[in-house]
């Protein structure tokens, strides 16, 4: 039923979902250009419209009553970074200890105009040994262009060339602020 509602809600907002959402039980997705508080409505309903169960990480701290309670209740994931672990690590710890896990991120790390991503999400795919879903929220055309997992190499350098390829040019809520 959220489903449906979600569509027509994205229906009526007048954006379109292009590309298919791979079945897979584990995985990352990196969603940009994020330029706007407005992402996370899209992003929370495109994941209802597709029927997925993608969560965000965020650390513990945040997690108290009753912010906690509206987070866990958006798929909102504790990550607790006090033990001798870093966050990567932490996250790469729930993927290992789950059959299946998928997180959501802004690799940008802010709203503000990057020139590069932030490379956590990279890490955690590789050392998770999980796929990349690229998500684009193109708000010039109203649309969220989904590509195909990507498999990342050995080759960092070539791997972010193939990343910074795919989202350039995307334009945000707020254009002066997207990526590239």
């Amino acid at each position: 039923m959220f489903s449906k509602i979600s569509a027509l809600i994205l229906k009526l907002w007048g954006w379109k979902i292009l590309g298919p959402f791979p079945d897979m039980k584990k995985y990352i997705c990196i969603v940009v250009p994020h330029t706007s508080a407005w992402d996370f409505p899209i992003g929370v309903l495109l994941r209802s419209y597709m029927k997925k169960d993608i969560k965000f990480v965020a650390k513990k701290s945040l997690f108290f009553p009753p912010l906690g309670w509206i987070l866990k209740a958006l798929n909102g994931v504790s990550v607790d970074r006090s033990k001798n672990t870093n966050f990567v690590d932490a996250v790469v710890n729930e993927y290992n200890s789950r059959d299946e896990f998928a997180i959501q991120v802004a690799p940008e790390g802010t709203r503000d105009k990057v020139e590069k991503f932030k490379t956590g999400f990279y890490y955690i795919a590789k050392k998770a040994d999980v796929p990349v879903i690229m998500i684009k929220f193109d708000f010039k055309n109203k649309q969220v262009v989904l590509r195909e997992p990507f498999y990342l190499t050995d080759n960092m350098e070539n791997d972010f060339d193939i990343i910074y390829d795919y989202f350039r040019g995307t334009i945000g809520k707020r254009p002066a602020k997207s990526f590239l």
